[in-house]
This record gives C-alpha cells, sequence and structure tokens, in this order.
C-alpha cells in the first residue's frame, strides 16, 4: 500500500483550472483497481490518495495525474503496510 500526498504549487485558480482532468484521472485508478480512495487536504492544500502496489509503480501512476503534468502539485509516495484496520478496511486493502 502507498499513500500519495499531493501538494499545490499554484494558486487554486489554477489548480481549478486542471479539475476536470484530475477527476477524470481519478476515476480511471479507481476503475483500475490501484486507488482505494482519494481526497482534498483540510484546508484546500492538496489531495491525499490511496493505492495499492509498490512505490515505483505508484510513482510512475502517480506522475501521470494532471495536476502534476501541468506543474500545479508535486507528490510524495508514502510506502506503508498495515498493522491493524477495520474489517471493511482490511477487505479493501486484501488486494
Amino acid at each position: 500500500m502507498c499513500l500519495v500526498l499531493l501538494t499545490y504549487t499554484a494558486d487554486l485558480e489554477a489548480v481549478d483550472a486542471h479539475l476536470p482532468a484530475h477527476v477524470a484521472w481519478l476515476e480511471e485508478a479507481m476503475r483500475a483497481g490501484v486507488m482505494v480512495l482519494a481526497g482534498r487536504r483540510q484546508p484546500r492544500t492538496g489531495g491525499v490518495l490511496l493505492f495499492h502496489g509498490e512505490p515505483e509503480a505508484v510513482e510512475a501512476v502517480a506522475a501521470t495525474d494532471p495536476f502534476v503534468v501541468e506543474g500545479v502539485a508535486t507528490f510524495e509516495v508514502i510506502a506503508f503496510s498495515t498493522s491493524f484496520a477495520t474489517a471493511a478496511m482490511r477487505e479493501a486493502f486484501a488486494r
């Protein structure tokens, strides 16, 4: 499992200009089964994404995020192994 932290490097107007493409990218990653969840950071300074996969593979996918490609966000990949989780989360992580 990998946590991906997105950090905006541009103002929200520039970020929002690429939001439709970013949402389409998120939807495709969910359909492909590589992403478990995604959401905005609070306050709105970036995003938090949870992926199945090894860090190198997740980094390659994250690099294709339109926010990253268009230069309005950077990302950090944090690999981890789950020690404790609810039954529902264990099922989601079972891949």
